[in-house]
């Protein structure tokens, strides 16, 4: 990223941390959210312009105690933030303090397998299929009665946000969707793909074997960083700012969700019976019914559609944006004030 970038998104956020971190602070505090009893809600200092995140609340959700960042007035219209992987909540470390100051109540979930979200049962399935993935937001969601909220992501946090929009229209407001239409379909990822295209996607054949499995857990470090140099090439991160998000990827279950996600997506590995019903709903491609904004950065080193191949998907009021100055994979953090614009401006268009 530019040094010229660089400076425009140190004047955009300060500008906005100096006037709200203090009421941010206040805000948490005082969330009417379902808490469980003797959660204790831990501060997680950040280094963006000194703002600090605020305790990470824990709630009882489906089948998990999610750990998830709340900002903004409680009576604001939700937004949620997913984030992808190797990535945590700090991939909108940025965005969420301009949403809240703009008056939106921000809710930032780690995913299952990420930080301190856990199942609430040992003996549940350590399962990464997406419809799993994005029924735990929807608990999340009934858990601090937020009835409809804009969704929005990148990676596997835009999979799921466009599975819930596709499957849960009645529950999300309006779509952000970074690299558009993510819904996997597992009999077309049967079909192989041109070598070039196939050599993109290395890593899920690697964890498609014990081997790779058992390298990501002795050096899922290592290969997190390689994916975020590799994913936004032009992306200049510190070594603070990876290890801030690399803490996360400790989870005790991070693994094992890992693995099953890239190999089930290769029908590699069986789903669950019980999201078969809302699995044979994606395979009939639904199309997103609700605004929806898709994004993609212009030096985005990850494999992703080009927008033509996705526009069909897309019924209600829709736009495409590509954001350039060297902005990648991790776009939100890479670009945080282009990802709160279109935020703001999908949630105009479903008013």
């Amino acid at each position: 990223m530019s040094e010229e970038i660089n400076k425009q998104r140190r004047n955009l956020f300060g500008v906005a941390a100096a006037s709200v971190a203090a009421a941010q602070l206040a805000m948490i505090s005082s969330v009417n959210a379902q808490t469980d009893q003797g959660a204790a809600a831990v501060a997680v200092p950040l280094r963006a312009a000194n703002v600090v995140w605020g305790p990470i609340r824990q709630v009882s959700a489906g089948l998990l105690n999610i750990g998830y960042a709340e900002l903004g007035p409680v009576t604001g219209p939700a937004v949620v933030l997913l984030h992808g992987w190797p990535y945590d909540i700090h991939s909108f470390v940025e965005v969420a303090p301009l949403l809240a100051a703009a008056g939106y109540r921000v809710i930032v979930p780690h995913l299952r397998g990420h930080g301190s979200t856990r199942f609430l049962s040992d003996d549940t399935f350590r399962n990464g299929q997406q419809t799993a993935v994005a029924l735990d937001i929807i608990g999340l969601m009934d858990a601090l009665k937020i009835g409809r909220a804009i969704v929005a992501g990148f990676d596997w946090g835009a999979r799921t946000a466009c599975v819930m929009a596709a499957l849960w229209p009645q529950r999300c407001k309006a779509l952000v969707s970074v690299s558009g239409y993510l819904v996997t379909n597992v009999d077309d990822g049967k079909h192989p793909l041109p070598p070039k295209a196939e050599y993109a996607w290395w890593y899920q054949y690697y964890f498609a074997t014990e081997r790779g499995a058992i390298g990501y857990e002795k050096n899922r470090h290592d290969f997190a960083k390689l994916i975020w140099e590799t994913a936004s090439p032009k992306w200049q991160f510190d070594a603070s700012t990876f290890e801030r998000t690399a803490a996360s990827l400790n989870n005790p279950d991070h693994v094992a969700i890992v693995m099953h996600n890239y190999r089930w997506r290769l029908a590699l590995a069986p789903g669950e019976a019980r999201y078969d019903s809302l699995e044979k709903q994606v395979l009939a491609v639904p199309a997103v019914t609700i605004p929806a904004i898709t994004m993609e950065g212009d030096a985005n080193g990850a494999p992703h559609p080009e927008p033509a191949a996705y526009r069909s998907k897309f019924a209600s009021s829709y736009a495409h944006r590509t954001i350039t100055g060297g902005i990648g994979h991790n776009l939100p953090q890479e670009a945080p004030q282009a990802f709160v614009d279109a935020i703001i401006a999908v949630d105009k268009a479903s008013s």
